[in-house]
């Protein structure tokens, strides 16, 4: 995969890659904000903001206008708020990229709040919340954010609470988007049928005069931030959903790559340890898996596994058995290659659309000011180690450092923490 890199004059990137195989084009718009930079008092402004984009613009007043022009043309459009960023993004034919600038553009710089439709997706993200609750396999990730991170934006909802998006005004979100939708923190990304000058040209003739702006704290993290305790929803279910997490490297320790086999090893596919050994040997779940989030100053290890209620301690003693061999001992070299495939061929298979092209280089752009081709990244990873994965495993699996959440009908939060850390 090739890419090329323009700065413009106002402080934004804009990074491509042509794919003379596709006849899509997709555009991504990231900005360097997300929740990690709101106060308490305004939790979730990011998101709000994010959904207010789409309710309308002095152009296309009604929000069906927006959607029905890209949708019009058979483009998809969406957009996503994370801790440190959002992104807005549109696929299309790629004879209507021009279109696709025209809508972004017009939603970043023009949209009106109007507070009839200001009050409607208020209510539609209170309801998004509730939902959340009302979906155990779902809250509980939120939950051992909390429990690990306590105190901490990066412990809070992304969404916010039902109070802090009650309390957010239309003064307050014109005023986030004036202060951090600036020029020098948006990346332009877009992959597929088109070439560089021609998404150049459209970025400075839609977003040329947007005006930089100046720095903005996303309350740094350090490990010490970390407070891993127990965060426990007694509900009458049915089933047990479990998250243990720890902390982890964050995605500008080099690393990460070591981290990305570690997390390979243990959680990806069915081939799997902890699928191997929690569903098909012990038939204790029928989920089980973890991730890996990395942000830019720490980064957080989750697994996550749903079971029956009576077979809870023990779902958790085997997954602290897996994280447990991963310190012991070396994963075995046929393993370690079979991993490697893995890993290879879903970044292989992962870039065959122009969307994950596009998200390729602009969230690697936007995070680090550089783009790793996906030749550099399977070259790091063919050459981690056993010996590094052993290593990074016994740095930081250690047990008091694991927090939990759980959601069931359970009353003693420490007991279950208990079986965790000294299983």
């Amino acid at each position: 995969m090739e890419y090329e890199k323009t700065q413009l004059p106002n402080g934004i990137r804009v990074v491509t890659s042509r794919m003379a195989h596709v006849r899509s084009a997709t555009v991504i718009v990231y900005v360097g904000v997300g929740s990690r930079y709101e106060s308490d008092q305004m939790a979730g402004i990011s998101h709000f903001l994010e959904h207010m984009l789409f309710k309308g613009t002095a152009r296309r007043p009604d929000p069906v206008l927006i959607s029905e022009a890209i949708e019009g043309v058979g483009g998809i459009m969406n957009a996503s708020t994370g801790r440190e960023h959002t992104d807005y993004w549109v696929k299309v034919p790629s004879q209507h990229l021009e279109l696709a600038f025209d809508v972004l553009a017009d939603m970043l710089q023009h949209s009106l709040f109007d507070p009839t439709e200001l009050e409607k997706e208020r209510h539609v993200i209170v309801e998004e919340i509730r939902g959340i609750r009302d979906t155990p396999d779902d809250y509980v990730h939120d939950l051992v954010d909390q429990a690990l991170w306590a105190g901490h934006p990066i412990g809070r909802p992304i969404i916010g609470s039902e109070e802090t998006v009650q309390a957010i005004t239309r003064e307050e979100l014109l005023a986030y988007l004036a202060q951090h939708y600036r020029a020098d923190r948006l990346v332009v990304a877009a992959a597929g049928d088109l070439t560089h000058g021609q998404v150049v040209e459209f970025v400075e003739r839609y977003f040329g005069d947007l005006a930089p702006g100046g720095p903005a704290d996303p309350h740094p993290a350090r490990l010490d931030d970390a407070r891993p305790g127990v965060r426990i929803l007694a509900r009458p279910t049915e089933q047990a959903h479990l998250c243990v997490a720890l902390p982890a490297l964050p995605y500008r320790d080099e690393r990460r790559f070591v981290q990305g086999m570690l997390d390979a090893v243990l959680s990806s596919g069915m081939s799997s340890r902890l699928f191997k050994e929690i569903r098909e040997r012990q038939g204790l779940a029928y989920e089980v898996y973890g991730y890996v989030r990395e942000y830019a100053d720490v980064g957080q290890a989750v697994i996550y596994t749903g079971t029956d209620i009576e077979r809870a301690e023990r779902a958790l003693r085997a997954v602290r058995g897996e994280l447990d061999k991963l310190v012991r001992e070396p994963v075995p070299v046929d393993e370690l290659e079979r991993t490697k495939e893995l890993r290879v061929g879903r970044i292989v298979m992962g870039l065959e659309d122009s969307r994950a092209v596009a998200g390729w280089i602009g969230g690697q752009e936007l995070a680090f000011g550089e783009v790793l081709t996906p030749e550099e990244v399977i070259a790091r990873i063919r050459a981690v180690t056993s010996e590094e994965i052993q290593a990074l495993a016994q740095e930081l699996f250690r047990p008091e450092r694991f927090a939990l959440a759980a959601i069931g009908p359970f009353e003693d939060g420490e007991r279950l923490l208990t079986v965790v850390r000294e299983a």
